[in-house]
């Protein structure tokens, strides 16, 4: 018996839109999304040319934690954005 694993539609701030824009760089599952983090997903999703803004940052680490994005704690989002933005400048380095 096979079993698609697609759970990702029943986390929480995820709709069909935000799981298709996973699929596309890859992440099929929670565990996919975990394992890659919020932050590297978030820059992989820009890197394809997607726009999307910092709330789908703040979504991506809220599915993971399950709370709604805007429960995030403030401190928790502003680090988020530095962390993507740093992880930004290092690969423009590279």
């Amino acid at each position: 018996m096979t079993v698609v694993q697609n759970d990702l539609i029943e986390l929480k701030n995820l709709g069909m839109a935000s799981v298709n824009i996973l699929n596309a760089i890859g992440v099929r599952s929670y565990e996919d999304l975990a394992e890659m983090g919020a932050v590297e997903a978030y820059n992989r999703i820009k890197a394809r040319g997607i726009q999307v803004s910092k709330v789908m940052l703040y979504a991506l680490q809220g599915a993971l934690l399950n709370v709604h994005w805007n429960d995030l704690a403030p401190e928790l989002k502003q680090q988020l954005v530095e962390d993507a933005d740093q992880a930004l400048e290092q690969a423009a380095v590279s």
